[in-house]
């Protein structure tokens, strides 16, 4: 499988546009685009993850499935809408949540997109974040990322 956005490319300083309102950021969700999934895809999921947040276990920015295989793209900004369920992000709500971390050095934010065995995730309502990611990445058959950074230093 192959990932692309025309606003964030591999390697590169995230911008503003991209980030978190607290970090002078409009939280903007960058374009995506894929290609190449795998004979018996059913469905994808986008997500975004910061390795390097001092939690302990990351930071996730965005989890999105339910993505129907005729769809292989995400505009700029597209929010929640019925083409897709969104969960929630580590900030604590549904949808993409940018960059915005601590002051220091800059953490790399991974994009990625997996393909799917399922159509749709059996994801209850009141599951957890952690359960829902569970969920995704064991239907989880390809999957393509790209690595992009920003920090406050930048």
């Amino acid at each position: 499988m192959q990932l692309h956005s025309e606003a964030i490319s591999d390697g590169s300083t995230i911008e503003l546009t991209y980030c978190e309102p607290q970090c002078g950021g409009s939280n903007v969700s960058p374009d995506l685009t894929w290609s190449g999934a795998p004979e018996g895809t059913k469905s994808y999921a986008v997500t975004c993850f910061d390795p390097d947040a001092p939690t302990g276990s990351g930071w996730w920015h965005w989890i999105a499935f339910d993505i129907a295989t005729a769809q292989t793209s995400l505009s700029a900004g597209q929010g929640p809408d019925a083409a897709m369920r969104q969960w929630r992000n580590d900030y604590g709500y549904v949808g993409y949540g940018g960059p915005c971390p601590p002051p220091g050095p800059a953490h790399r934010y991974v994009f990625t997109v997996h393909a799917l065995d399922v159509e749709k995730l059996d994801v209850p309502d009141e599951a957890t974040s952690a359960a829902c990611r569970f969920t995704l990445l064991s239907h989880a058959i390809d999957s393509a990322s790209f690595t992009a950074t920003f920090g406050l230093d930048d």
